[in-house]
């Protein structure tokens, strides 16, 4: 691998990459971190990918894992108030679609990021994943019904 294809593949997914850890953590500094250590371990990795699909669903299913374990963390070791994050947030129209994703779940929360976000299939998130095609849809079904349940209180 060398340093330019690292640009390259730098400059063409960490948006991507950022803007699920954004979402995912909640944090500015977190999200730059899940994205560092997302190429460290594509470089690390010496993979070879046959199309540039199979390398960014590989990047986003690494980061989505190190964003989980971020989350582990911080739920054994918390740290920083909510009232924090709330600061993070971009307009005011996006606060409490903020609020309740930061409060579901990490599979609901993941789904519904991919789905929606992303904008992946969801034969797409079942290889992501790598969950059956009737768990991608039990699980947007869930995440949905959670989500509309949180955003009517």
């Amino acid at each position: 691998m060398n340093g330019d294809h690292i640009k390259e593949i730098f400059s063409l997914y960490s948006p991507t990459l950022y803007k699920i850890s954004s979402l995912m953590l909640g944090n500015r500094n977190d999200a730059n971190d899940a994205v560092q250590e997302t190429f460290l371990k594509y470089m690390l990795s010496h993979k070879k990918f046959c199309t540039n699909d199979y390398e960014k669903a590989w990047l986003v299913r690494v980061n989505i894992n190190i964003c989980k374990n971020m989350l582990r963390f911080r739920k054994l070791h918390p740290h920083v108030a909510y009232e924090e994050l709330t600061d993070k947030y971009h307009s005011c129209g996006e606060n409490k679609v903020m609020d309740i994703l930061m409060e579901m779940k990490s599979k609901d929360k993941e789904i519904l990021i991919l789905y929606y976000v992303e904008g992946y299939s969801c034969k797409e998130i079942k290889e992501l994943l790598k969950i059956s095609d009737s768990a991608v849809k039990k699980r947007l079904e869930r995440a949905r019904k959670n989500f509309k349940k949180l955003y009517e209180e």
